[in-house]
């Protein structure tokens, strides 16, 4: 994993998995990313209420479709639907720094240690330790925090990651598919297969 800056940018996103999909779906029939975005603004292909939003929306979902090689975009294609989910959410984890720490620090190691439930005052722990680490991190508004807060959750939850039973966030770490793991595997992202399934 490339060390880049930590950004708020999660907070303008969405899971977006059914976007995100046909965005692939164009990829892999070879059309060019200027192509792509041009499409889902004219056709309003992700039933956006404005142009503005629409042209917002592609650009984050074609950043996260240029984070995949032609080999998982193939993968992408032939696998089923909740590897397809854990897809979108390993694009959107190679394209956020913060995101992909908080997945690995926190989610896999409560997985290790058999914690059976992610609270809010985890993602709060989390952030913390965080701004001691970053001046940016520091200097964002809480409003900035408690939204990132909400999506992080989220997108586990739309991954399948955590599982809602009782308004409780029940930690699920997925049996990832061997095609997934074994592609991760072959370029160096087995930090990746840590992260989602928690191994040691």
């Amino acid at each position: 994993m490339e060390c880049k800056k930590y950004s708020a940018g999660l907070m303008s996103q969405s899971f977006w998995f059914l976007e995100f999909k046909k965005a692939v779906k164009m990829r892999q029939e070879g059309m060019a990313y200027d192509d792509i975005k041009k499409k889902c603004v004219e056709e309003n292909l992700f039933g956006a209420a404005k142009e503005y939003r629409a042209l917002r929306m592609a650009g984050y979902i074609i950043t996260r479709v240029k984070a995949m090689d032609d080999t998982l975009v193939d993968l992408f294609c032939t696998s089923d639907l909740a590897t397809q989910k854990l897809i979108n959410l390993v694009t959107i984890l190679r394209t956020d720094r913060l995101f992909f720490e908080f997945v690995y620090e926190t989610y896999r190691e409560k997985v290790i240690l058999g914690v059976e439930i992610m609270e809010e005052s985890d993602v709060n722990v989390f952030f913390t330790r965080k701004e001691a680490q970053s001046e940016l991190i520091a200097g964002w508004k809480d409003s900035t925090k408690r939204h990132l807060r909400s999506c992080y959750l989220n997108f586990m939850t739309d991954a399948n990651l955590l599982t809602v039973i009782d308004k409780k966030k029940m930690i699920t770490p997925p049996i990832l598919d061997i095609a997934l793991e074994r592609y991760l595997q072959s370029v160096d992202e087995e930090v990746l297969v840590k992260a989602l399934t928690g191994v040691n």
